[in-house]
């Protein structure tokens, strides 16, 4: 395992002159038609952004490619995680900045970017004078992801056609099934943070830099998206009455509380297993993998653009701990005094 000490260093934010010839490609259907309600189209045109909108037989990584090819200093997308994992990867291979507008449906990189994913067109902004940074990208084979790749029981859930409609629901109707007593455990081995070798996990959680995470349906947070780590999450549940504690602690939204939760940092990660393909899922796409699948970091590898009014998500997490940090003190003075 890896020692803080080890960490990478923070790349510096600059401030960036406009894009002289940026791309913005939008997925209209993505986050229930998000895109179009907020007109992206129009307003990108109009800051003098090139627009291609993506229709539904067309192949997005050759739409990128050719964007690149064109001349594009600046590439941005509009769409789902899955997506913006997609075109930033292009973006890197090209070394070219990349900007991610929010119309999907959950949008956990934009949050970790900073960005309002309540205000999707304020994105546009990037593409303007904007601040630039260099973040990580992890890979697991030759695929990049931006934010996880979930296996066990959410990558069976992932699977479930309700899944992107219904997240927390179909996480609920699955789950009891999926660890009942008379269920297999998942064959997923790998290396743990002692370095032994474990044989299973019901939840295994491979993200680009490490989450603060409370809860396993809405995932969580990250202050870093550059410290060159992935981050590993694992949770082992007793099949005979584990769930039920296991699902308390979820509710609360206190599962990192929950006996058979662990979570650590590396490199570079592998996960063996027996069988012939892996259920996965690669920033919330549903795939299909056959294992061993390697993970590694890929340091400083994007150089992302976001408004230059957006704060890092960091700077918001750290006041709002310093406000709880100090309503926490306030009350044990109030208590204390109480007492006297």
């Amino acid at each position: 395992m890896d020692s803080p000490g080890g960490r990478q260093r923070r790349h510096a934010r600059k401030r960036v002159r406009p894009a002289r010839r940026g791309v913005l490609i939008v997925n209209p259907r993505s986050g229930d038609g998000k895109a179009e309600r907020a007109d992206l189209v129009a307003k990108a045109e109009a800051l003098g952004v090139r627009t291609i909108v993506l229709s539904p037989d067309d192949d997005l990584r050759a739409l990128a490619e050719q964007a690149a090819a064109d001349g594009a200093d600046v590439l941005g997308m509009a769409g789902g995680d899955g997506s913006q994992a997609l075109v930033a990867d292009v973006a890197r291979r090209h070394g070219l900045a990349f900007v991610c507008v929010p119309a999907g449906t959950r949008n956990h990189f934009a949050l970790d970017l900073g960005l309002d994913r309540d205000d999707v067109a304020a994105a546009l902004d990037a593409f303007g004078e904007a601040i630039e940074q260099r973040i990580d990208l992890a890979l697991v084979g030759d695929e990049v992801f931006v934010n996880n790749v979930s296996l066990g029981v959410y990558g069976k859930v992932v699977q479930s056609g309700n899944y992107r409609d219904a997240k927390i629901a179909t996480a609920a109707q699955i789950l009891p099934e999926l660890l009942s007593p008379d269920t297999e455990p998942f064959d997923l081995r790998f290396t743990g943070p002692e370095g032994t070798t474990a044989k299973t996990a019901d939840v295994l959680l491979v993200s680009n830099n490490a989450y603060h995470l409370t809860s396993l349906s809405q995932f969580g947070t990250r202050a870093r998206l550059d410290a060159g780590m992935l981050g590993i999450v694992t949770v082992t549940a007793n099949r005979n009455g584990g769930l039920r504690a296991l699902l308390s602690a979820e509710s609360e939204e206190r599962v990192d509380h929950f006996p058979g939760y662990r979570e650590w940092t590396v490199r570079e990660f592998e996960v063996g297993s027996g069988d012939e393909l892996l259920d996965v899922g690669i920033d919330g796409e549903a795939r299909k993998l056959a294992p061993p699948l390697r993970f590694r970091s890929l340091p400083g590898a994007l150089r992302v653009r976001v408004p230059r009014r957006e704060e890092p998500a960091g700077f918001w997490r750290k006041i709002r701990n310093w406000a709880k940090s100090v309503a926490t003190s306030a009350t044990s003075v109030l208590r204390r005094r109480s007492r006297s």
